[in-house]
């Protein structure tokens, strides 16, 4: 790989370091609320190594030297790098560094998985190291691995049989796609469900299937599918090989999350929220996903708490094979003012949702009303911090039991100091600057609410048992006849469409919320207009930057598609591309893409604003309608093929000359410094802590945070 193509790798010079400011939400509560949030944010922080290990075999020894060295400089980094004799810039780069690595969980990018590294040479690292025993031990322990790249392959997370590097499946150099595959399917038969588990291949050739658990033994009560944990495969390509179901990954670990989350048990404002943490202590205790489902269950429950939470192995986007969990939690104060706006989203979902472009009989027969709420983050562990969520991601407790929405108010709102905005016309610029706060929040609001929440996934709940009329199917709107798919007996629509399901899921709530933000109506809920067509108001100034947004968004995400391995890293990212493609496939000039300069270094996006509840609405419901009836429908060879074509790259243009101007354009990722909140055991009272937004701050903060 020569040096303009490594370049790409570099890690942030510097990266965007933002405050998440909490401690005015913080400060009001009551002091039990206080406890209660202090104890979920450790049992999430608690799950810290786990995330280090779900990421790269090297992010562990990474994380301990950068706190051993924090701990030798003793707030003097200046005096460390003179003892180390590294000079200020290489100080700089190694603060850089170690700022991104915190930020993102791992020396993995947590938007994209690619490796990064340091813009510095290895004796920096090594020099530094040497100044403590425990650095200089942990730096020995990660082999090389910060600044190796060697093999282009490995700078990329995803199947090992395609050259990339993974940890879900952990010591298991030779294990296949097709190997993984078949015991993902052998699980579904069993009921056993996937997201706290990994996966790894003996050299014996026996698979071992690790679960997260404290206890390393299967339970005395039995674990999810019983008390054995050792089965002999009887069909398919592992026919014959053995399977044993270990327990205990990640014990330490998730025994203190245990414990913690039993403590905020003990704070909780209800006998709901009690409920659910129980339930989330056997889960981590045990090992048991039935119960996490329990806890899930509790937690839509929980309607309108003050302080908001979730905690386990949610998203599923970092597993190669798009089933596997990583761990992830959070602890966030209610902001009731901005609460009321989604409260009246949530009250106009039933007018809006059959707005969209399908049939009722491919739609819930109710809709579930969910708890919308805008939060302010305290805590988020994991690699990355979203700005919105839907969760639970069970297809049964979705469709019959319902889900909730969260908005993150201060992750929205946190701004990085000088950024600049490429791509966008200098006439278009100051309209975008003013309204792509609210533009954006009306597309989360819509993306997590109605996108994520709506649809009818046509299923047989159990051998002969349909949740549709079997005998007269309904007529697909896409090809006019009936259907003749739909979900089996323990198939989901994760196992269904496998590794494309979190990207083809992104780009069709997107899409939803594209649809739907051209409704006037919708965007007086946010306080924009009166309520009727004005697109020369300001509900259509924000229409027309929501337009632009995504657009924007669909051509600098080509930054996260590999030309070497041609696949995405990012789900959301490839969603967005494929909606910048479907604006520019409208016709009617609807959206161009403009340059005079042969290298594209003067590239913009032309977006027609007249053209939008038009020709751009009509592009939005033609590519929404056929995405969501493929997956309504369990249609997976004509929605696989559909959503991977019109996520298509392809080298001469988009994947060289586009890409090219996109990576000198682009702008270094937000990575958040969040507070820490510490208990006086003699009082009970919790206090709050914030850090300054700089490389100094963030490391400050995860060495106070303990973990």
């Amino acid at each position: 790989m020569n040096a303009q193509e490594l370049s790409q790798y570099l890690a942030d010079a510097p990266p965007a370091v933002v405050r998440l400011e909490i401690e005015k939400h913080f400060t009001p509560l009551s002091d039990k609320q206080k406890r209660y949030a202090h104890f979920i944010s450790r049992a999430s922080f608690a799950g810290t190594r786990i995330v280090l290990r779900q990421v790269s075999p090297e992010s562990e020894h990474i994380y301990d030297l950068i706190l051993a060295l924090h701990k030798t400089a003793a707030g003097d980094w200046k005096a460390l790098a003179d003892k180390a004799g590294v000079d200020e810039a290489g100080l700089s780069a190694f603060l850089q560094y170690a700022a991104q690595f915190l930020g993102n969980g791992g020396n993995y990018k947590s938007f994209g998985d690619s490796k990064f590294l340091p813009r510095c040479d290895a004796s920096v690292f090594a020099s530094l190291a040497a100044t403590s025993p425990d650095a200089d031990a942990h730096y020995k322990a990660t082999n090389g691995a910060i600044f190796s790249a060697d093999k282009p392959g490995l700078l990329h997370l995803g199947f090992t049989d395609d050259g990339h590097l993974t940890t879900y499946y952990p010591g298991s150099p030779g294990i296949t796609k097709e190997e993984i595959a078949a015991v993902s399917k052998w699980m579904a038969a069993k009921g056993l469900l996937p997201e706290n588990t990994r996966l790894r291949k003996t050299d014996a050739g026996v698979f071992e299937l690790l679960i997260a658990s404290g206890a390393t033994n299967v339970p005395s009560t039995g674990g999810d599918i019983g008390k054995d944990t050792e089965y002999v495969l009887g069909e398919g390509p592992l026919e014959g090989k053995t399977l044993k179901l270990v327990y205990g990954d990640h014990a330490k670990e998730m025994a203190e999350i245990a414990a913690f989350i039993r403590k905020a048990a003990e704070n909780a404002e209800n006998e709901t929220q009690q409920k659910m943490h129980l339930a989330y202590g056997d889960s981590f205790d045990g090992g048991s996903l039935l119960s996490f489902k329990d806890s899930q269950r509790h937690w839509i429950r929980d309607q309108g708490p003050m302080v908001e939470c979730n905690i386990g192995f949610i998203e599923t986007y970092r597993d190669p094979a798009g089933v596997r969990g990583e761990w992830e939690g959070f602890a966030a104060v209610v902001n009731l003012e901005r609460t009321r706006a989604f409260g009246e989203l949530v009250r106009a979902a039933p007018d809006l949702i059959p707005l969209l472009p399908w049939p009722k009989d491919f739609e819930k027969d109710k809709f579930l009303s969910p708890d919308f709420t805008s939060l302010e983050v305290l805590s988020f562990a994991g690699s990355g911090i979203p700005a919105g969520i839907n969760i639970p991601n069970y297809d049964d407790i979705r469709q019959q039991e319902g889900f909730k929405n969260v908005s993150l108010g201060n992750v929205l709102s946190a701004k990085a100091p000088d950024e600049k905005i490429p791509f966008i016309r200098e006439t278009d610029l100051p309209l975008f600057q003013k309204w792509r706060d609210a533009a954006f929040e009306v597309q989360v609001g819509l993306h997590e609410l109605t996108g994520h929440g709506c649809g009818k996934l046509l299923q047989e709940t159990s051998p002969g048992v349909f949740n549709f009329d079997v005998v007269n199917p309904p007529v697909s709107p896409v090809t006019g006849k009936p259907v003749t798919t739909w979900y089996k007996p323990g198939q989901t629509w994760g196992s269904a469409f496998g590794g494309l399901a979190g990207a083809y899921e992104e780009c069709r709530a997107e899409l939803v919320a594209m649809h739907l933000s051209c409704e006037f109506s919708a965007l007086k809920i946010f306080g924009f207009g009166d309520g009727t067509t004005n697109m020369d108001g300001e509900a259509g100034d924000v229409l027309y930057t929501a337009y632009l947004s995504m657009a924007r968004a669909g051509l600098t995400a080509v930054e996260f598609w590999d030309p070497k391995s041609q696949r995405w890293g990012q789900a959301h990212c490839q969603a967005r591309f494929a909606i910048l493609k479907s604006f520019l496939e409208a016709g009617d000039d609807f959206c161009k893409l403009e340059y005079k300069n042969e290298d594209l270094s003067d590239l913009q996006i032309r977006l027609d604003r007249s053209k939008i509840l038009t020709s751009g609405r009509k592009a939005v419901a033609d590519f929404l309608q056929k995405l969501h009836i493929y997956k309504s429908t369990a249609d997976v060879e004509a929605g696989s093929k559909f959503f991977t074509d019109m996520s298509s790259v392809g080298l001469e243009y988009w994947g060289t000359k586009v890409r090219d101007v996109v990576l000198k354009n682009k702008q270094p990722r937000k990575v958040f410094v969040q507070a820490n909140t510490f208990l006086d055991e003699a009082t009970g009272q919790v206090s709050i802590k914030q850090y300054e937004p700089s490389l100094e701050g963030i490391i400050q903060s995860w060495a106070e945070r303990d973990v």
